[in-house]
């Protein structure tokens, strides 16, 4: 893997390189359907305590896990009264990934959703990070890319604030390389 550095300063280093593609072919997880502890877990960690989100815009890979997952949330978001700015797909390998971040961002929401594989998701953030406003503090995610691959795919510091929810209404979080996941008991918004 690129270094830190190298991922942050190369404008060669936006796209994973082939030999970390080779490294990690056969080993990543397809998105699987959704769960409804997972939803619900979801909007939990959005509307808790103190939480002032009200508009989000929902980010998603093209296969049809991620598709429908993207689209319950956004039944799930906009039937408590929250609004969705935008909803943006991409593809798992593209020449570049600046317009669908830009898309994603282009709104400024309170929060952002992702429903998406590891590679397409990972790929993305790295374009997220150096060219948008995008804070993965203020970002949920589905249990797909909850695996330590999208950290090392994406960067040790690329998600670092990440949360989401996993298959059995657990939590998961992104802290710098490190992806930790909580049980349902565990939950906390």
């Amino acid at each position: 893997m690129n270094s830190p550095t190298e991922q942050h300063d190369s404008p060669r280093s936006l796209l994973i390189d082939a030999a970390d593609l080779a490294a990690y072919a056969g080993r990543l997880p397809a998105p699987q359907p959704h769960t409804e502890a997972e939803l619900a877990t979801l909007i939990r960690l959005l509307t808790g305590p103190k939480s002032q989100i009200e508009t989000v815009a929902i980010g998603h890979g093209r296969d049809d896990a991620s598709r429908a997952a993207a689209r319950a949330f956004a039944r799930a978001w906009t039937a408590r009264g929250g609004q969705v700015l935008t909803v943006v797909d991409w593809p798992e390998t593209a020449a570049s990934w600046l317009r669908p971040a830009r898309r994603l961002t282009a709104e400024t929401p309170d929060a952002w959703v992702i429903a998406a594989a590891v590679l397409g998701f990972a790929q993305l953030a790295r374009r997220l990070r150096r060219s948008t406003d995008f804070d993965p503090a203020r970002t949920v995610a589905f249990s797909s890319p909850n695996t330590p691959l999208l950290t090392a795919l994406a960067g040790p510091d690329t998600l670092s604030g990440l949360r989401g929810a996993s298959a059995d209404g657990g939590v998961w979080e992104v802290r710098g390389a490190w992806v930790t996941s909580y049980p349902p008991s565990g939950v906390t918004a």
